[in-house]
């Protein structure tokens, strides 16, 4: 493995780089455009843009560091503003990338640890490498217990924002993204973000008031929902000590095995928890990457993991979201386009076909909460519950989500409508992975009499 340290390059070397990645791709991308008009518009689009923005997106991903969380993030919100053919690109940016060597890790775990380094045996291969830090595996020596060390790659916070300035820069030149004070309040919220996940006090403190919600609350389906235990003597600086959990992903086989009520009370449990999360708890972690999930090999437990991405939910923001969602279960279509407006999905002097097309986009992502009389038979199993994986709903809602950010009318949605779109997008492929069959209106009709109306 080389002993070079990738991620603190010049920032004149790393700049250089994406620059000269973007300009390829913007390139490709005013040729594509060109030859679209001259075709008249067909949707297809060239070879070379395809290649060029897969080639921008393998240049983020070997700068690592924020270059990659800044793509990922860029790919999961920016079907709103950026060619499909870019976002494709980004979403091919892995959340698992190369661990650095010991030698570039051991500093930072030594200057953070200070002489409590000395009570760790700690394995110098990683066991997972993420876009902002890597884990390895440590234990006590005093007492032989197991624990999990989060550790920041060194220098980054030095970079952040350097890399952000870059990458944006780059993309407005290309013409990816639009210009504009609603466009940049939301940038200054995602650099908000990048930084807040780096800030490891923060994430202590925020993986602490989600184990106090848990526990006084659980699901009601069959399933023991935690936050691992976070060791503050050896939590310092760019080091998190985590409570090692011997859990398994949801893609993994063995879940899958599991028999189908296991499965369905997994994806109930998960729903149960998007609920409590937003409207019961105005925090939410909106980074709901498969990483971030352990299920124990009964799948009678699910741990929650990273809570760097925590975000506090405005109130106003909770009603506006809950008014959205009865009224799209109540089929209270000017309802609706209030609580879409003051979301910040639609303008306010839309069209009423830009508020009937995002309308019909809010039906869709909703279907899975409906009464189950009120969904498609195709959806519906023998024994009257949803097939979270055979409706093909991600599928069809995407479809609608592409035609209305097509409209003039399209607004850059809020900062916070963007992240939960992120979630819920989340949680419902979690569930689809699963293949879990229950009925999403259980969960949600508990919560239909705080915002009024019957669904």
């Amino acid at each position: 493995m080389s002993k070079k340290n990738p991620i603190k390059r010049g920032a004149l070397g790393r700049g250089l780089a994406v620059s000269i990645a973007s300009a390829r791709a913007g390139g490709a991308l005013a040729i594509d455009g060109a030859w679209r008009r001259i075709r008249g518009g067909e949707a297809q689009s060239s070879p070379r843009l395809h290649s060029e923005a897969r080639r921008f997106a393998q240049s983020l991903g070997e700068l690592k560091g924020s270059y990659v969380k800044i793509g990922q993030i860029m790919a999961l919100l920016g079907e709103h503003f950026m060619p499909p053919e870019l976002t494709s690109a980004l979403h091919e940016l892995e959340a698992g990338t190369r661990p650095l060597d010991w030698q570039h890790i051991e500093p930072t775990l030594r200057r953070s640890l200070g002489n409590a380094f000395d009570d760790l045996d700690i394995e110098r291969e990683a066991i997972a490498a993420a876009s902002l830090a890597q884990v390895h595996r440590a234990r006590v020596k005093a007492t032989g217990q197991q624990l999990v060390l989060k550790v920041q790659y060194p220098e980054l916070t030095a970079v952040i924002d350097d890399d952000f300035n870059v990458v944006v820069r780059m993309m407005r030149l290309a013409r990816w993204i639009p210009a504009g004070r609603d466009f940049d309040a939301w940038l200054s919220t995602m650099r908000r973000q990048l930084h807040a996940e780096t800030d490891y006090p923060r994430e202590l403190a925020m993986a602490g008031r989600m184990a106090a919600h848990l526990s006084a609350w659980q699901p009601e389906a069959e399933v023991t929902i935690r936050v691992p235990e976070y060791h503050a003597v050896y939590s310092a600086g760019e080091v998190l000590a985590i409570e090692y959990i011997d859990g398994l992903p949801v893609t993994d086989a063995r879940i899958l095995q599991l028999s189908q009520a296991r499965r369905n009370a997994l994806g109930r449990a998960m729903l149960e928890l998007f609920f409590a999360e937003v409207f019961d708890w105005g925090l939410m972690q909106v980074d709901s990457n498969f990483g971030n999930y352990l299920i124990d090999p009964s799948g009678g437990e699910l741990t929650l993991l990273d809570f760097g991405s925590v975000i506090e939910l405005e109130d106003s923001f909770v009603a506006s979201l809950g008014d959205a969602i009865f009224a799209g279960l109540a089929n209270d279509e000017r309802r609706l386009a209030d609580a879409l407006t003051r979301l910040g999905c639609i303008k306010p002097d839309a069209s009423d076909h830009v508020r009937s097309t995002f309308s019909k986009f809010v039906h869709h992502v909703i279907e899975p909460l409906r009464y189950p009389e009120d969904i498609p038979d195709e959806s519906i199993n023998d024994a009257g519950a949803y097939q979270w994986q055979a409706s093909g709903l991600l599928n069809r809602a995407g479809k609608r989500a592409a035609g209305s950010a097509a409209s003039r009318h399209f607004a850059i949605p809020s900062e916070q409508f963007a992240l939960i779109v992120r979630k819920l997008t989340g949680v419902f492929t979690f569930i689809s992975v699963l293949d879990a069959e229950f009925n999403g209106w259980e969960v949600a009709q508990r919560y239909q009499a705080r915002f009024g109306g019957e669904a």
